[in-house]
């Protein structure tokens, strides 16, 4: 019984071809009708609340997945259930409607929801827009224009007027404001700081996350180049030659079964992440070598097969969760109603293309050859990513939200983000098995009462492309530097870091490795093992965990004054994202206040099961022992006060 409902409504499907994609949209979309309102313009899938309003939240069910449906219907598909959307738009704007959305205030929500509508009067005007009688078209051009004169958040929140005031123009309508579009375009660019990478906001924003990419800036970059070719061509032409080079980087946040790295905010949206390469071919884009159609078709059809066969991520009636690969409100935000997750329904524009694009047309190539076994330094987002060994992850350093944002410093802050085992976050602060501190340099100044984690990190900087530097202050008092060292060919499966401590109270310490899938073969909880096996080992300043997901493993590599104790830590359920129970390997000691500089330097190791192997390949435990080496620049500074 162990498989009893480990599986989707979507499960067999291939997702290979534009009608098995189409299907896939369908059996999205058709669920959706039983948690339709009579007139359509409200989705109700749920009862958890948002920091907006109701109405807000059930538009939002409405309109995200006519991101998909729009793109559908666009590339000449038939949707029975097209009705629905149209009746929606008709009562959804009729102030005299019980459905009524409601007029829209300064940085209302009902903002984020016009990004959709807009583009879907672009791309599907006739089947969407002119079935509509007079009256109706009349409150929808009065409802969708009223956010022209309000205000909006100073971030990629303008992308979404613009699109609106896209499908203004599009319909022809009197509301369709160019002077206000062009200023928002203009004001946007500002936010480009070189190499095809926009930060989310001004100048002292430092968030470059799936907003930069994906979930918003490079899509709608891409979606309105294709759009709006004709009016405004050399700002069109700039957004491809962004695209082109943003991509160089991009695909290294991609591993080679499709999985993208969780990052940042906003991971409801899931396969939103891959929603940059469905963009490109949407907007025609031929990309630099090795990104080949074929390469992007597989980068982004990979991708949604993993999605598709995730059974947390799905109601067994097909509806979307919240949360990432299993439902979870501790990772989210709180402004996820029950219908964001939809925003996945970006990565279905590839429907709007016909089966001749080059897109489709191609046959799929897997990850590409050159671009394996690599490590390479993002100047922009200051992260160094690696797919030595078969582990595609990131070292992070100098990111933050910019805003209060729930557990920003597991989101932002976090020394390492894993493709193949997520990352985790807080569900109490009360011990460190509630901590979830993967990843993480843990202190605490009353014994383990409670604990502060990276958060605001300064002075942060890639080093000679080899290595990120930073700083970070739990206390006014506590200073932290650390060095984080990506994988060396003589130890591809480790990764290297150095902590200099200025302190002048006693601290507690706990740093983390990768969180794991904690259960063995009989799926109950990993039992101490040695070897090979799967189980848990603790022994000295070394802490490991090998199950079916693979192996990780953390070693203390030069001892203090102050020991290190290895353990290997079953943290709080449902505190990683992608599975519900794990284990954590932890190095703890305790420090005392000296006023001088506790060093510590560590060893992270970590293998990945891949594709349908159980567990790490043979022979790891030769690996486990190839313990990585300080570089001499960073060895110099060891011992210095």
């Amino acid at each position: 019984m162990s498989g009893f409902k480990q599986t989707t409504p979507f499960a067999s499907n291939p997702l290979r071809t534009k009608n098995d994609l189409a299907e896939f949209l369908v059996g999205i979309l058709d669920p959706l009708a039983a948690h339709t309102s009579p007139g359509g313009a409200r989705i109700h899938l749920g009862h958890t609340a948002t920091h907006y309003d109701e109405a807000a939240a059930q538009l939002e069910g409405f309109s995200r997945p006519i991101w998909g449906l729009a793109s559908f219907l666009g590339g000449g598909g038939d949707y029975e259930g097209t009705k629905r959307w149209v009746n929606g738009f008709k009562n959804g704007t009729d102030p005299n409607s019980e459905e009524f959305w409601g007029n829209m205030r300064n940085k209302d929500q009902r903002m984020v929801e016009c990004s959709a509508i807009g583009f879907a009067i672009a791309v599907a005007k006739e089947k969407l827009w002119d079935p509509l009688s007079d009256e109706s078209k009349k409150n929808f051009e009065d409802w969708l224009g009223g956010m022209n004169d309000k205000e909006m958040p100073n971030t990629n929140w303008l992308w979404f007027r613009v699109f609106a005031n896209l499908g203004l123009s599009r319909a022809g309508s009197t509301r369709f404001d160019a002077k206000r579009m062009k200023a928002d375009l203009d004001h946007l660019d500002t936010f480009y700081i070189g190499d095809g990478w926009s930060r989310d906001g001004p100048e002292g924003v430092i968030q470059l996350d799936y907003y930069s990419s994906s979930f918003a800036i490079q899509f709608a970059q891409l979606a309105y180049s294709k759009l709006a070719q004709a009016d405004d061509p050399k700002r069109c032409e700039e957004y491809r030659e962004r695209a082109r080079k943003f991509a160089l980087d991009f695909v290294h946040y991609f591993d080679e079964e499709g999985r993208a790295i969780p990052f940042g905010r906003s991971l409801t949206y899931r396969f939103a992440m891959s929603s940059f390469w469905g963009a490109v071919a949407f907007a025609d884009v031929d990309l630099p070598a090795p990104l080949t159609w074929g390469v992007i078709k597989g980068l982004q059809l990979r991708n949604i097969r993993y999605w598709a066969k995730q059974p947390g991520a799905f109601y067994p009636d097909g509806t979307l969760t919240i949360g990432y690969c299993y439902p979870n409100q501790s990772m989210t935000e709180n402004y996820n109603s029950p219908g964001s997750p939809y925003w996945c329904c970006k990565s279905f524009v590839t429907l709007a293309l016909p089966e001749t694009h080059p897109f489709w047309a191609s046959e799929e190539e897997p990850y590409p050859e050159q671009l394996r076994g690599t490590v390479k330094a993002l100047n922009h987002p200051l992260h160094i990513t690696s797919n030595l060994g078969g582990h595609t992850y990131l070292l992070s350093s100098g990111q933050q939200c910019s805003y209060p944002v729930k557990q920003s410093a597991a989101k932002y802050g976090k020394l390492a983000y894993s493709s193949a085992f997520g990352y985790s976050v807080p569900v109490g602060n009360g011990t460190l098995e509630e901590l979830g501190g993967d990843n993480t340099l843990a202190l605490s100044d009353d014994k383990g009462e409670t604990w502060k984690c990276r958060r605001d990190t300064r002075e942060a900087r890639i080093e000679n492309g080899k290595w990120l530097r930073s700083v970070w202050y739990p206390w006014k008092d506590v200073q932290v530097e650390t060095w984080l060292v990506p994988p060396q060919k003589d130890s591809p499966l480790w990764h290297l870091r150095v902590h200099r401590i200025k302190t002048g109270r006693a601290l507690t310490s706990a740093e983390g490795g990768f969180s794991i899938y904690g259960q063995g073969e009989d799926g109950r909880a990993l039992e101490p093992s040695t070897g090979e096996h799967f189980g848990t080992f603790e022994q000295g300043a070394e802490g490991r965990a090998a199950s079916r997901a693979g192996v990780s493993g953390i070693v203390d590599l030069v001892a203090g004054k102050e020991e290190r104790k290895g353990r290997a830590l079953r943290t709080d359920a449902n505190s990683n994202l992608m599975v519900a129970r794990a284990v954590l390997p932890t190095l703890l000691a305790e420090h005392e206040g000296s006023d001088g500089n506790v060093w510590l330097v560590t060893g992270v190791f970590a293998i990945p099961s891949i594709n349908d192997e159980v567990g790490a390949r043979g022979g790891w435990t030769k690996e486990w022992e190839k313990r990585p080496v300080v570089p001499e620049e960073i060895k110099s500074f060891i011992g210095q006060k």
